[in-house]
């Protein structure tokens, strides 16, 4: 082989694999060229989405196989919703609100139908979207009669100035721009109800009345104890994408812990604690709102990752089992980058979760030692 064709070999080798070059002098001698061949990085997928549908005391011993496979089922099915919608061009934005409506209008979810019962015997509904160009944010809290909050979330973000409604108000803002209203007693499920009572029991406060004709749960969890297993306490709706044009977006909903009072509210409406989202990073959380809030968990993982030579897997890691847990703080993310690249990350048994992109089929998972 010639001098040029054994460059053209070596230009084409290094194409496939990557190169870097380095001039070295040895003494008073001749400068020296020399190549390294490395790997190139993974191929940036046109799209990519993450979903999860909440984390916490999640084992498998916990289950019956007709309810391990019903939540995977559901999984599978939200986040092709999605997939959909991005595979075909469409914004993230609008791929992050259908995949959020269908989840909240499944029963097995806390948000939506479905969500956590407070004290009084009302659900009351937080949600949050976030767009990472120009931080666009929107978020509601405390509603009662919406029936998608997260449509909600995304109008105050399109329609008004503002960033954050509550209660009344952002019921009131969501008939305005026609979102669909309904009775409090739709999202109200006979499962959420018996772990309200199990709730208010053990905290020796009173029981409210219970509503007639509660909505059919379908196969779920079910027998005593509910309160203890931390299915009072997690639940939360989340997904996160980046679309076809490169831009991320995350969506969180939910309906809070169950028998809370005074009022409260959790991360997920609190932008950069539970719902968060930059041109490189986007993240939706779910576990004990306080701790979520205190530490701002969702930009602290944004932070992290944008710290030279920390992977997205490394950023998440490091505040929910480090930062997170030594505050005392449990729960699970998803997160995705620029780069299309997802990962969970969880301090729980589990954390109900799905992940694909244009070059991977979908991946469902539960518990925490899946990958």
């Amino acid at each position: 082989m010639g001098k040029i064709g054994a460059l053209s070999g070596i230009a084409a080798l290094s194409l496939v694999l990557g190169a870097c070059t380095m001039t070295t002098q040895m003494g008073d001698g001749p400068e020296k060229t020399r190549t390294f061949l490395t790997s190139p990085p993974a191929p940036i997928p046109a799209w990519s989405i993450a979903i999860h549908g909440g984390a916490g005391v999640i084992e498998r011993k916990d289950l019956t196989p007709e309810q391990d496979k019903a939540y995977r089922a559901a999984l599978a099915e939200a986040i092709e919703i999605g997939a959909d919608i991005l595979r075909k061009g469409g914004d993230g934005i609008d791929a992050v609100e259908a995949t959020a409506q269908y989840l909240e209008d499944n029963p097995l979810f806390n948000a939506g139908r479905g969500a956590a019962i407070d004290a009084s015997g009302k659900a009351t509904l937080d949600a949050a979207i976030m767009v990472g160009p120009g931080l666009k944010a929107g978020a509601v809290a405390g509603m009662l009669t919406t029936r998608h909050p997260i449509s909600a979330a995304r109008a105050v973000m399109e329609k008004t100035p503002h960033v954050f409604l509550i209660g009344d108000g952002a019921d009131q803002f969501a008939r305005e721009q026609g979102l669909e209203q309904v009775p409090n007693t739709f999202f109200l499920t006979a499962r959420r109800w018996q772990i309200l009572e199990e709730v208010l029991t053990e905290q020796k406060m009173p029981i409210p009345p219970k509503p007639p004709g509660l909505n059919n749960d379908g196969p779920v969890r079910s027998g005593p104890n509910a309160a203890k297993s931390g299915e009072a306490r997690f639940g939360t709706i989340g997904i996160v994408v980046r679309d076809s044009k490169g831009v991320l977006v995350a969506g969180t909903s939910t309906g809070g812990l169950t028998g809370k009072k005074w009022g409260r509210v959790g991360d997920v409406p609190v932008i950069g604690a539970g719902t968060y989202a930059t041109p490189s990073c986007a993240v939706s959380g779910t576990g004990t709102g306080e701790y979520f809030i205190r530490l701002g968990v969702a930009r602290a993982i944004c932070d992290k990752a944008a710290e030279a030579g920390i992977s997205l897997q490394e950023a998440a890691d490091t505040v929910m089992k480090k930062d997170l847990t030594a505050l005392g703080g449990d729960g699970g993310v998803i997160v995705v980058n620029a780069r299309g690249q997802t990962v969970a990350s969880m301090n729980t048994p589990g954390m109900y979760r799905a992940q694909m992109s244009a070059v991977s089929p979908a991946r469902v998972a539960i518990y925490a030692d899946e990958n």
